[in-house]
């Protein structure tokens, strides 16, 4: 089982590496989420983490890895990485966007401290063309999104003082797992 897991880490890695992350695609990912209806969670949060691509991927063990950029106040102050274990019945792979917006300037230094991490029981909203659904960010629930072009939302607030959302870019994935996010920064 260690093998797959590597295997299949590995193999999504490479796929990551491979796709270039420029500039305008993060200016293309914040108007994806602000066109599905979450623009005042920009105007309004001290800071929010940005992920443009997370690559997701399983066969019983499973891993999600993606690259972002955290802004306070609208301005870039560092990079962060997102890695992700699961394990239970899945199978398939899923690419998405995430944004964690971050109340206030407590919530966000707690997750600028370096190594932070999401347990199985935090919540995301999943972003899409039927509005209000709900994914657990331990990937315990299978999603379908209308696509980063009709994706639409209602309010969802902050919990701790942090807030996330998803949108799916593609794929197709069956779980039932349990696992969490982890994220770690470098400052600028």
């Amino acid at each position: 089982m260690k093998t797959t897991l590597k295997t299949l880490m590995i193999g999504l890695l490479i796929a990551l590496s491979c796709a270039s992350v420029y500039a305008g695609e993060y200016e293309d990912t914040k108007k994806m989420f602000v066109d599905a209806g979450i623009a005042s969670m920009f105007d309004s949060a001290h800071g929010y983490a940005l992920f443009p691509t997370i690559g997701k991927a399983g066969f019983l063990v499973g891993g999600a890895y993606g690259k972002g950029r955290v802004y306070q106040q609208g301005k870039h102050i560092g990079n962060t990485t997102m890695t992700q274990a699961t394990v239970g019945f899945q199978l398939g792979g899923a690419g998405f966007s995430q944004v964690v917006f971050f109340q206030d300037k407590r919530a966000l230094e707690e997750f600028t401290k370096g190594n932070f991490e999401f347990g199985a029981e935090a919540q995301a909203t999943a972003i899409t063309a039927a509005a209000g659904a709900s994914a657990n960010t331990s990937g315990s629930s299978a999603t379908a999104s209308g696509g980063k072009n009709n994706a639409s939302t209602t309010g969802a607030g902050y919990n701790k003082g942090m807030a996330t959302y998803t949108i799916t870019k593609g794929g197709l994935m069956y779980e039932a797992t349990v696992g969490g996010q982890k994220f770690s920064y470098t400052g600028l």
